[in-house]
């Protein structure tokens, strides 16, 4: 005799069609061009976003630009919202493991059901753009802008509360821009991106003080004074109000501790003293005093006070995955998705600060458009060794080329190719391991390299 399946069948079965179809999901946006597959125009996500209905529209937003930091802030803001009672939504790029987690309900990965049904939402419509702009010469949306359009769908039908959103790329012409910011949060900015942003920080400002709309709340992290005076030109005018770290809100204090730094910082309106904060590095207490700041300007206009009990107990449970991030112990071994000079800086810093190594070997793989030489140059000085690599990425700089470069920078004796990740993993503890205990590895160069080390070693959490 044959029964109906039980409950936990059926449900196993659901779920394995939840994978299958998400899988075939994924195939079919990522056929599409590349996220860094750019042009200067709104008009397609504009499109389907009009036919959508603007959900973009339906909640409050926090946008978040800035060449180092919007994703570990982005995490932070979210996180104190959270804590403060509110439902989010937040969208940050790239990903370490899984595309869900670029759009996150209540700080957790969209799940499966959620993902699908907006992008079943969205797809028709974008059909409909692409085939409008194929027939007036131009081309499809790319991957990008299609994640775009499928989160402020998801956002709108979750319903949230208020959505945390980072830029991909830029600003001004970034497909995250047909949101308007309520707070617009510019955190450092550096060089990068410099073949489409510009060759200097204050045509990269300006590129990226796109963001800013009328009557905004700018909360801009630690910068140069000619980013300070981009900023300031465009708050003017759009008549937005612009606060900046060091002048109006700043860190006041820090203290590194077991796991992570005592931090106490100076908001829009209040004091913060004694925060636990388990992350590491001057950089990441900074990022918490833009977020801390920004959130303020949020929930009261940057005149009333957080509750202490509840930044406390966001600030205790704050993680920023691959920033940092230790995924071994014996030997340990560090993941950091640093991908740029002020990024490797930063992990220098915090290296330096945080951890004591009798010996420390790099694990790195760059992506080919990045400025390797400078980033080797900088993380020279606080590694023994470099085992230079590659990620999966068809962007990857070839191990060779890498490898010319880090001789350069290290000497031939300190630099060993291997151009299988997982056998330069492999490598990378064995040369840490040569001296005895206390040595460590640091895998880095792109949020690739740091998310395929981190799954190579187990840990896929986010």
């Amino acid at each position: 005799m044959t029964g109906r399946p039980d409950a936990a069948a059926q449900e196993a079965a659901r779920s394995l069609e939840l994978r299958k179809r998400m899988r075939e999901v994924e195939e079919e946006i990522l056929a599409r061009a590349p996220e860094n597959d750019v042009g200067p125009s709104l008009e397609r996500i504009a499109a389907v976003m009009e036919l959508a209905g603007d959900p973009q529209r339906a909640y409050p937003v926090i946008h978040v630009t800035g060449t180092n930091g919007k994703t570990s802030t982005s995490r932070m803001i979210d996180a104190i919202l959270g804590e403060a009672g509110l439902a989010t939504g937040r969208f940050t790029s790239p990903h370490l493991h899984d595309v869900r987690e670029r759009i996150t309900l209540a700080g957790k990965p969209i799940p499966r059901e959620k993902f699908l049904a907006a992008y079943a939402d969205v797809a028709p419509l974008i059909d409909i753009v692409d085939a409008r702009s194929l027939e007036s010469g131009g081309r499809r949306m790319n991957f990008f802008e299609v994640l775009v359009a499928v989160a402020y769908a998801a956002f709108a039908d979750a319903p949230v509360d208020v959505a945390v959103v980072e830029v991909g790329l830029g600003g001004t012409w970034d497909a995250t821009n047909v949101a308007d910011g309520q707070v617009a949060v510019v955190t450092p900015v550096d060089l990068d991106h410099t073949h489409l942003l510009g060759d200097d920080v204050e045509a990269i400002a300006r590129e990226k003080s796109g963001i800013v709309k009328a009557d905004a709340a700018v909360v801009a992290g630690e910068q140069p004074e000619e980013v300070v005076a981009v900023l300031r030109e465009r708050a003017e005018e759009v008549g937005a109000s612009l606060a900046v770290q060091g002048r109006d809100y700043g860190v006041l204090s820090r203290e590194v501790a077991l796991g992570g730094q005592v931090v106490s910082v100076r908001g829009l309106a209040g004091e913060y003293r004694d925060l636990l904060l388990p992350l590491h590095g001057a950089h990441q207490a900074a990022n918490l005093a833009t977020a801390v700041a920004a959130t303020e300007a949020f929930l009261g206009g940057g005149s009333q006070a957080l509750d202490g009990d509840v930044l406390a107990a966001a600030c205790a449970a704050m993680t920023s995955p691959g920033r940092l991030e230790v995924v071994r112990r014996s030997p340990t071994v560090l993941v950091d998705a640093a991908h740029n000079p002020h990024g490797a800086r930063s992990l220098v810093a915090a290296l330096a600060e945080a951890f004591t190594f009798t010996r420390l070997v790099g694990l790195v793989g760059i992506v080919a458009d990045k400025d390797a030489a400078t980033i080797l140059e900088v993380l020279e000085p606080a590694l023994d060794h470099v085992v230079v690599t590659r990620s999966s990425s068809p962007r990857a700089l070839a191990p060779e080329r890498l490898g010319e470069l880090a001789t350069e920078v290290f000497g031939e004796g300190r630099v060993t190719v291997v151009p299988n990740l997982p056998d330069a993993l492999e490598q990378a503890v064995t040369l840490a391991e040569e001296e005895g205990l206390g040595g460590g590895v640091v895998a880095t160069g792109s949020v690739i390299t740091a998310g395929e080390v981190r799954m190579l070693l187990g840990r896929t959490d986010t």
